[in-house]
């Protein structure tokens, strides 16, 4: 079969993506946009987002990401709710293998964003899987945790507004951090330490998850996490906290492994863009969105760089008359 060709590919919706495909669409290059194995982005597990201009009652994450995939489609966009399993940037036009077919394009916009760090303390994703209660989003699981003791692993907003989106179902939620002072916005910290469901573990690593095999009626067993060894990072001194589920916030790693030894990636694994553009190294290809931004790392950066991702795309394809 042949590959299908587009002139312009968006891999990763999300903000990013999506506004890249609502301006591509606008510019008449009918955009085919690949939506990966995360529909929408990080913003699909995000409650409620009061810092998105135009909405002044705040919004939530999943339907402000359904409003823009509404109108990237209702601009001239295709969305397929494929995964790209391959590219090859070598040469021209570009080729793109996913789960659905396999496609070429003039020019290629890489929105595929981030995804959560784990703890990396041998059971933390495991536990993830198959219910061991520990989850890295709050807004997908909490409700799991109804009249039960949970905790939040981290410092930054995302830790904070898992914390504080959990006391909605929690009796209590403890935060744990390695240093005596977070690294969130002081807004969300004057939020998280004014609520009276979350309490915090200063100066705490989490040293060991403790586990407890539990079984069901059906007779199915599953391991799962029953309390964490907390060790102090000042004195070394370990404590045990009981509690039902473990979230962790820690940050994320951009999903780039698709690109590797094909662009110029930084010390922590983000695609590098020339200053005050979405060009890659490689003419042609653009990124925009959290794969190449750690500094920001917000919707409307992710939705103004995708922007900016279009715009770059449509006046190469008309400089290089791809």
């Amino acid at each position: 079969m042949a590959s299908l060709h587009r002139k312009v590919i968006v891999i990763g919706t999300g903000p990013a993506g999506y506004t890249a495909a609502i301006y591509t669409a606008r510019a008449n290059l009918s955009p085919l946009v690949f939506e990966g194995h995360q529909p929408g982005g990080q913003l699909t597990i995000t409650t409620e987002i009061e810092n998105f201009p135009g909405f002044r009652d705040g919004v939530a994450g999943p339907a402000l990401m359904e409003e823009m995939r509404a109108q990237a489609l209702r601009l001239g966009a295709e969305v397929r709710p494929e995964t790209v399993s391959m590219v090859d940037l070598s040469s021209r036009p570009f080729k793109i293998n996913t789960d659905g077919g396999d496609y070429t394009c003039s020019a290629l916009i890489i929105a595929t964003g981030a995804s959560a760090k784990w703890l990396g303390i041998g059971k933390d994703e495991e536990l993830s899987r198959g219910g061991g209660g520990v989850s890295a989003c709050a807004t997908c699981d909490g409700f799991f945790y109804r009249g039960k003791e949970v905790a939040v692993v981290g410092g930054g907003d995302t830790a904070l507004e898992e914390a504080i989106y959990l006391t909605n179902h929690a009796t209590k939620v403890t935060l744990i951090h390695r240093r005596d002072a977070l690294r969130g916005s002081i807004a969300m910290q004057e939020r998280a330490m004014s609520n009276p469901k979350i309490e915090f573990a200063w100066n705490s690593i989490i040293s060991e998850i403790l586990t407890e095999t539990k079984e069901f009626p059906s007779g199915d067993k599953v391991e799962r996490i029953k309390s964490l060894l907390l060790k102090n990072t000042k004195d070394g001194s370990l404590s045990e906290l009981k509690i039902d589920g473990l979230f962790v916030a820690i940050g994320h790693q951009p999903n780039t492994a698709l690109f590797k030894d094909q662009l110029p990636l930084d010390e922590n694994g983000y695609l590098l863009t020339e200053k005050g553009s979405s060009k890659t190294s490689i003419p042609g290809v653009f990124a925009c969105g959290d794969v190449q931004d750690h500094v920001y790392r917000q919707a409307i950066t992710a939705a103004g760089s995708g922007c900016m991702a279009a715009i770059d795309t449509e006046r190469w394809l008309t400089e290089a008359r791809a």
